[in-house]
């Protein structure tokens, strides 16, 4: 999920049990707290490019962490909030902002470790894009009126989340259903299958799944009390990546392939417009072909140096008119 959205739900969070006295106060601590978890993205990696992957919504996203994050804001914050607040409160409302930061990244599409360490697994309900100006925008409104006006307002910022999220899931069901409808019309014994909104909407959703060693993709769009619209997609094989460089079992490069696999739940493609990348099958952009986001370029003549991770992203008139004529509906689909 986007900085400032972070932001404003972590205000919203620490609305709920703040003060009228220290409303205002209490509201800037949430919005600093709620942020502070996604600086993990600057902490050093050196020239490891996975390990930035790797600790991006690790450990500063996991509930165990949330006190000491907790902790962290209070200290950055006070400085600015002295006057208004006393230590315990301005420890309580930075605990109820930091602890949305997980939370509400569990809610998206890239998942977190939530449950470090006790559970080295990411984790993700894939109900809600990582930037969705409408779910935004209704957040910042109602929580500036709050900070303006009564603290009333803040139920009614509750209650837009709430709102909100349901329809996602309600959304992602849908999805789900259609999906299984096509892949039944096609023969498939599905296996895996991860559905997601794609970017700023909840109206036009990307689906994946695994049948018989092969990875589809899909595009579904979903207007409330309409049926849906299926776009059929690409296909491509699953890359069988450990029989594929078992002779380079015990190198840097083998250990890499491994770690990025994990990184990309085993949804390993070949990328088919760039030579030796190895991509993660679940992201393009557009939710009917296989052309990853992001990837490793294999070098079999360095085993023992680090891959090199780089991003793919084509956003031309092309593929953002591809992608507009799903969204509105401006072709009929398939099934």
């Amino acid at each position: 999920m986007d900085p400032i959205t972070h932001g404003f739900i972590g205000a919203t969070a620490s609305q709920t049990v703040a003060k009228p006295e220290t409303f205002r106060a209490a509201t800037f601590t949430g919005f600093v707290s709620a942020m502070l978890a996604d600086l993990d993205v600057f902490i050093p990696t050196g020239s490891d490019p996975l390990m930035m992957l790797e600790l991006h919504r690790h450990f500063t996203h996991s509930i165990i962490f949330i006190p000491i994050g907790a902790l962290i804001a209070t200290c950055l914050t006070w400085w600015f909030v002295k006057k208004y607040l006393t230590k315990k409160e301005a420890y309580l409302y930075s605990f109820a902002g930091y602890s949305t930061a997980g939370v509400f990244d569990f809610i998206t599409s890239y998942g977190v470790y939530l449950f470090w360490p006790f559970l080295d697994e990411r984790y993700s309900l894939n109900i809600i894009s990582v930037f969705d100006p409408l779910f935004t925008l209704g957040i910042i409104l109602l929580t500036g009126i709050a900070f303006f006006k009564k603290k009333v307002y803040v139920i009614l910022a509750g209650g837009w989340l709430f709102l909100y999220l349901s329809f996602g899931y309600m959304q992602q069901q849908r999805a789900e259903e259609a999906a299984l409808q096509l892949a039944s019309y096609k023969g498939h014994d599905v296996g895996r299958m991860v559905l997601k909104p794609t970017i700023a909407n909840q109206l036009l959703w990307s689906v994946r799944y695994e049948a018989d060693g092969n990875l589809y993709a899909a595009g579904i769009r979903l207007i409330p009390f309409f049926e849906p619209t299926i776009y059929d997609g690409e296909q491509a094989p699953l890359l069988e990546w450990e029989e594929r460089f078992s002779a380079y079992e015990g190198t840097t490069l083998y250990r890499d392939i491994r770690r990025f696999s994990a990184l990309s739940d085993d949804f390993l493609i070949m990328h088919p417009e760039q030579e030796n990348v190895i991509g993660d099958g679940r992201y393009s952009m557009l939710p009917t072909t296989l052309s990853p986001l992001w990837g490793i370029e294999v070098d079999t003549t360095n085993m023992d140096q680090h891959v090199t991770f780089d991003a793919y992203r084509d956003a031309g008139s092309e593929n953002r008119q591809a992608f507009l004529n799903m969204l509105l509906g401006r072709n009929d689909g398939n099934k």
